[in-house]
């Protein structure tokens, strides 16, 4: 799952990233209303947070124009207890929840989940692929009654994988729907990342195989199909 998140307190927005990538979300961390409609307007995210104090444009505001732009990314506003008025003008513009500041973390992971599960389209929290399955609270993979653990950026990528099942995605789309916009990474690492994958599947007895294309990239077949 990706998210947007729009913070101006550098420390609180480290913190809260941190949180949010070690429960394996990758997160695009913005410090000002502006790039966070820009970011909005070009990523394909599942979850998007805004402060409603920051830089450039309000939190509310880039949400108005998300709205008109009928972007319907779920929204969540953080705001200052204080804040009830913009609270209620979020609700009106269209956002999905609202946190007031201070949070705790666990609520703020509740309440991301809680987002997400309201989404257009159902993700489930385990999706399939063949007699493979991914268990997208614990991180595992699982087959024939063999299960074993991923790692956050295996786990993006399969994750990725099996919702694009059938369908060929290049290692520059892989790069940013796993790194990031913002990673270094280069097509070597989504090499030795499929390379690892491919064993544990393997490894689980997994009737399932990631096969690649020339020019066309890596795509997710199982056996039975």
């Amino acid at each position: 799952m990706k998210l947007l998140y729009a913070e101006d307190e550098p420390a609180l927005s480290e913190a809260v990233t941190d949180i949010l990538t070690y429960h394996k979300y990758m997160v695009d961390a913005v410090y000002n209303g502006n790039d966070a409609l820009d970011y909005a307007e070009s990523g394909q995210y599942d979850g998007i947070i805004l402060d409603i104090m920051m830089p450039g444009l309000s939190g509310t505001e880039v949400l108005r124009r998300l709205r008109e732009e009928n972007i319907t990314t779920p929204v969540m506003l953080l705001t200052a207890k204080t804040e009830v008025e913009d609270r209620i003008k979020g609700l009106d513009l269209g956002a999905d929840d609202y946190l007031p500041k201070p949070f705790a973390m666990g609520e703020l992971l509740a309440r991301v989940r809680a987002m997400l599960r309201r989404k257009d389209v159902f993700v489930p929290d385990v999706i399939s692929c063949g007699n493979l399955k991914l268990d997208r609270q614990n991180f595992e993979l699982s087959a024939e009654g063999n299960t074993v653990a991923l790692s956050n950026l295996e786990f993006r990528m399969m994750e990725t994988l099996i919702m694009n099942k059938g369908i060929y995605i290049s290692s520059d789309e892989l790069l940013e729907k796993v790194w990031g916009l913002e990673s270094n990474a280069e097509s070597g690492n989504v090499w030795v990342y499929i390379s690892n994958l491919r064993k544990k599947l393997s490894s689980i007895g997994a009737r399932v195989s990631i096969t690649a294309k020339r020019n066309l990239g890596y795509t997710l077949e199982a056996e039975d199909d």
